[in-house]
């Protein structure tokens, strides 16, 4: 199964985040994450959205935690500071991907992570719609599940198929939401 590290950049979004969480109980992927991450997506949410209350945040991120898996990362905090990446700030996510031996971070700020620097680790970043696209691919019938079960779930209000491929594309995913409209017949609305 895949392992990827998921950066706060793509948790940010509620719809993003549900995204990943549906692919994850369906088995599609096994996500990594750190208590770090959390908390930078959910600061970031609380800086943009002030109406949104942290305990509703500290609720899903505990959510998060228990349907994760073996979603942690057992970063070593001293190796973080030789992690040779621009910004000191994402050299944590790098640590995780290396602790957790996943190949990936997903994330939209590619700039932040070199190729150059990651290849030596054995990592590479990838954009979510990449990333997802690959999981349709490789995944469909589990992928197709979660879009079911997404959709299912989004009750106040609830979307149809063609709305939340609306919503991915908004959000950065437009490739995503191409492929998935391929299998609209197979999707309940």
């Amino acid at each position: 199964m895949t392992r990827a590290v998921i950066d706060a950049c793509v948790l940010f979004s509620a719809a993003l985040r549900d995204l990943v969480m549906r692919l994850t109980v369906r088995f599609v992927f096994q996500p990594v994450w750190t208590e770090r991450i959390h908390e930078e997506w959910i600061r970031a949410v609380l800086q943009e959205r002030p109406h949104v209350q942290r305990e509703a945040l500290e609720r899903t991120r505990r959510l998060m935690n228990r349907y994760g898996r073996d979603w942690q990362a057992p970063v070593d905090a001293a190796r973080i500071p030789a992690l040779p990446l621009p910004d000191e700030d994402d050299r944590h996510v790098l640590a995780a991907a290396i602790a957790a031996q996943a190949p990936l971070i997903v994330t939209f700020n590619l700039a932040d992570f070199p190729e150059s620097v990651l290849a030596a680790y054995g990592v590479e970043a990838v954009p979510p719609d990449a990333f997802f696209g690959r999981l349709l691919e490789q995944q469909p019938e589990g992928f197709l599940t979660a879009m079911q079960d997404l959709l299912a779930g989004l009750t106040h209000p609830s979307r149809t198929f063609q709305q939340q491929l609306d919503v991915f594309s908004r959000l950065g995913l437009p490739e995503t939401a191409r492929h998935l409209a391929a299998y609209e017949s197979e999707i309940k609305s």
